[in-house]
C-alpha cells in the first residue's frame, strides 16, 4: 500500500492559539489520508508585522524545515509574506509552498482581478512586494489593509471579519477585484463567511497552498537543483548549530 503524503504546515510566528488555527485550516483542506502536521519555530517574534520581524522569524522556519525533512514530503510556509521562501527552496530537494504564492496562483484561476485584504497598514510594502516577486502585479489591482494586528485575528475573530468585510467592499466596488486573498495565516476559516457576503471567490491561504502541497508531490516534482535553487556551499556558519550547517544534502 502506497504510504500516505505527509506535510509539514510551519507557522512563521511563535504563537501558539495561531498555529493551533493554522493546523485547523490545514487539516480541513487536505485529502483523507494526507498526514498534515503544523508546528512553529523554537524562537521568533510573537507575530510578523514588519521587515525585522520577519527577518528574525526565518532562521527558525528553516531549522524546522531542516529538522523534519527526512519526515515529510511537503513544506508550508504559513506566513503571507513567504519569509525565508527561496531559502527554505535551497535547503531541500521536497516541494516548499508559501501561502502567499499559493494564494495568489488560486486567484489567478478563478478572477481575472484580483485583491489582497491584510492586516497593518504598515505592511502594504511587504504586500507589494511579495506580489511582486511572485510576479502577479499586472493582476492584482487591490491591496486594502485593516489595520488589524495579527494577534487580533485569531483572538478578535469576529471583528476581524467584520473589518474584512468592510475593506473587501471597497477592493470589490472601488477597484474592480473579483475574487479576495486572505493576506494573513490568521485569517485562516473565515473564507466561507465571507465569500457569503461579499459574494465573490475568497481564498484562504492556508487551504490553498496545503492543495498545492498535495499536488505537487502526487505529480512527484522536486525542487529543482539546476542553479538557483542548488544546496548552499559549505561554509562555517558562525554561533548557528551543527543542524543548521551546510551540507543539507
Amino acid at each position: 500500500m502506497q504510504r500516505p503524503i505527509r506535510i509539514n504546515v510551519i507557522n512563521g510566528n511563535t504563537f501558539e492559539p495561531m498555529t493551533q488555527g493554522i493546523d485547523e485550516s490545514a487539516q480541513a483542506a487536505c485529502f483523507p489520508g494526507t498526514e498534515v502536521v503544523t508546528t512553529q519555530p523554537k524562537a521568533g517574534p510573537q507575530s510578523l508585522e514588519c521587515y525585522y520581524d520577519e527577518y528574525l522569524a526565518i532562521p527558525g522556519i528553516l531549522e524546522q524545515i531542516i529538522l523534519a525533512n527526512r519526515d515529510f514530503d511537503a513544506f508550508v510556509i504559513a506566513c503571507w509574506g513567504d519569509p525565508g521562501l527561496e531559502a527554505a527552496r535551497e535547503i531541500t530537494t521536497k516541494p516548499v509552498i508559501g501561502i502567499a504564492e499559493a494564494s495568489m496562483y488560486v486567484a489567478n484561476m478563478l478572477a481575472a482581478r484580483w485583491g489582497v485584504v491584510t492586516t497593518q497598514h504598515r505592511t502594504l510594502d511587504i504586500i507589494e512586494k511579495t506580489i511582486y516577486k511572485a510576479g502577479f502585479a499586472h493582476r492584482c489591482v487591490s491591496i486594502r489593509t485593516t489595520g488589524l494586528a495579527v494577534i487580533e485575528t485569531e483572538t478578535a475573530r469576529q471583528a476581524t471579519i467584520d473589518a474584512l468585510e468592510q475593506v473587501g467592499r471597497l477592493a470589490i466596488t472601488e477597484d474592480k477585484a473579483e475574487a479576495l486573498c486572505l493576506g494573513c495565516a490568521g485569517m485562516s476559516r473565515l473564507d466561507v463567511e465571507l465569500e457569503q457576503r461579499l459574494e465573490v471567490p475568497v481564498i484562504d491561504a492556508v487551504a490553498a497552498a496545503v492543495k498545492l502541497a498535495e499536488a505537487l508531490v502526487g505529480l512527484k516534482k522536486q525542487t529543482s537543483k539546476a542553479l538557483t535553487y542548488q544546496f548552499p556551499g559549505i561554509k562555517p556558519i558562525k554561533g548557528f548549530p551543527e543542524h543548521m550547517q551546510p551540507p543539507f544534502c
